[in-house]
């Protein structure tokens, strides 16, 4: 059952071969021996998840049937989550109890499925590896001591070690995509405005999104389909029927041997210039010919503004963001407070110099300096220009081709503390990701191979607006002639 796809554990569930309760107490147990050397857990919600089970259990009794009635997930610890804390891996909100559900928390409740708690992060979102936690590093089920991407690493780690089955994530510049390759999973981050993102602590609001992941493209589908969905609460929230995508995951291609036919594939030639990894020229050469004996065209393109603008606009642009968010942790309504302070400024100074980390610290800071008086046109709204030439060039990109297939990162994974002391190199690392975010579009990363070291690669696919259902089918047909997706790492008992 460990290794079971979500589509399995829901054939057994259904027969009766096994309870929710017993699925829980499964992988309950493969946390507490596995997780002390991965650290993919802030907090293990065994209470709660085993009343959720037996919750389950009795709706499985009554004969009904639901997708994810039963089944195992975690949340990455920025969903707020009633009754059980919500971090954002920061001291800020070391002991923060939400007293109501994020609106993604609300309908996987409603569906059935089972959260055995939450999951580790890149303090606030921020980091592209996440060992910026106030709680620790995650390290990769892959190989210890490496880095299983951010800001979602515990998230892919989890589901990688197969602590978990499926997890949710947020995506604000290939925080899914990117752990997602690291730690040789599928994830997917749809179309901005998707998910709602009511209950989910904000980093960069014109940016952030909830993603899924899951081993592969079909329990993604089954995941985003749960958590998508229009919500009044959230002003940016799509105001259109929840996609259907189980259903087109199904369904049987027309041509059985080459069921991409007609598919057209756009390659970014200024993606894959000088910079890449030879590992990860080799994977995704690989990967290329495999979608080319599936019946896709392959069709260069270019994305000059997205390869040469995406790192610099996004992180004005975030940045921005993120320190007016980030304004209202103060010390006073909730959430650290400093012990020592003379007055409400030193209370003010203290408490957000104590709560945040380094990299927060850094990133308030550039946006504080961007909206200032006398910067805000040279660096704020310059920005502003520069993302709308990085959607110009997708809307340009689509008129030749379906999809856009790109890399994720330049490199596989890297050691953990290797990148600590350069956070330009740590940005660069998201070269091939942020535009997506920056132009709102759906992004997937999909497993297609390893480095000589052993560590995964992923491959990503662009869609234009509202093309969730191609990605996932696109990449469920991909993975129905590859076996990237069932590898497994091996995992020595904590």
């Amino acid at each position: 059952m460990i290794d079971a796809s979500v589509a399995e554990l829901r054939q057994a569930l259904d027969a009766r071969k096994v309870s929710a309760t017993e699925l829980a107490h499964l992988f309950l147990n493969r946390i507490d021996a596995h997780d002390a050397a991965i650290h993919a857990f802030i907090t293990v919600d065994r209470e709660g998840a085993l009343a959720a089970a037996a919750a389950a259990d009795e709706r499985l009794a009554r004969g009904e049937r639901a997708p994810l009635l039963g089944i195992p997930f975690a949340h990455k610890d920025i969903f707020c989550t009633e009754g059980v804390r919500t971090t954002c891996g920061s001291k800020m909100l070391e002991n923060f109890i939400s007293p109501y559900d994020a609106h993604v928390v609300t309908l996987l409740k409603e569906a059935g499925a089972v959260s055995l708690g939450k999951l580790n992060l890149d303090e606030f979102a921020m980091g592209s590896s996440t060992e910026t936690s106030y709680f620790g590093a995650t390290h990769n089920p892959w190989r210890a001591g490496y880095v299983p991407g951010g800001s979602s690493g515990g998230s892919a780690a989890a589901v990688a070690a197969r602590l978990v089955p499926l997890a949710t994530g947020t995506d604000t510049g290939g925080s899914v995509r990117q752990p997602a390759a690291f730690c040789g999973i599928t994830g997917i981050k749809p179309t901005y405005g998707t998910v709602s993102r009511y209950g989910m602590i904000a980093y960069a609001s014109s940016c952030d999104q909830g993603g899924a992941f899951g081993a592969s493209a079909q329990d993604c589908a089954a995941l985003l389909e749960a958590m998508s969905g229009f919500d009044e609460r959230d002003s940016t929230s799509l105001n259109r029927p929840a996609p259907q995508l189980r259903a087109a995951l199904d369904a049987a291609p027309q041509d059985a041997a080459r069921p991409l036919a007609g598919l057209r594939l756009g390659v970014p030639v200024e993606f894959f210039r000088d910079g890449l990894h030879p590992d990860v020229v080799r994977a995704l050469g690989d990967a290329r010919r495999q979608y080319e004996a599936l019946g896709a065209q392959c069709v260069e393109i270019s994305l000059e503004h997205a390869a040469r603008l995406a790192i610099p606009a996004y992180y004005v642009l975030a940045s921005a963001e993120a320190s007016s968010n980030l304004s209202r942790y103060d010390g006073v309504r909730y959430g650290h407070r400093a012990a020592d302070y003379d007055d409400l400024d030193s209370m003010y100074c203290n408490s957000r110099s104590e709560g945040f980390g380094a990299e927060v610290r850094r990133r308030i800071l550039i946006g504080a300096y961007v909206l200032s008086h006398g910067y805000y046109d040279a660096y704020y709204l310059q920005a502003q220009r520069l993302r709308r030439l990085i959607a110009q060039d997708f809307r340009a990109a689509f008129e030749r081709c379906d999809l856009i297939f790109a890399p994720v990162s330049p490199t596989p994974a890297w050691k953990i503390g290797e990148k600590a002391d350069d956070p330009v190199a740590m940005y660069l690392a998201d070269i091939h990701t942020l535009a997506v975010n920056l132009a709102g579009l759906p992004g997937l990363s999909h497993p297609c191979g390893f480095s000589e070291e052993g560590l995964p690669i992923g491959a990503q696919l662009i869609g234009p607006h509202f093309s969730e259902v191609r990605l996932l089918e696109v990449a469920h047909r991909f993975q129905q002639n590859t076996d990237w997706h069932c590898r497994r790492p091996v995992l020595s008992a904590a």
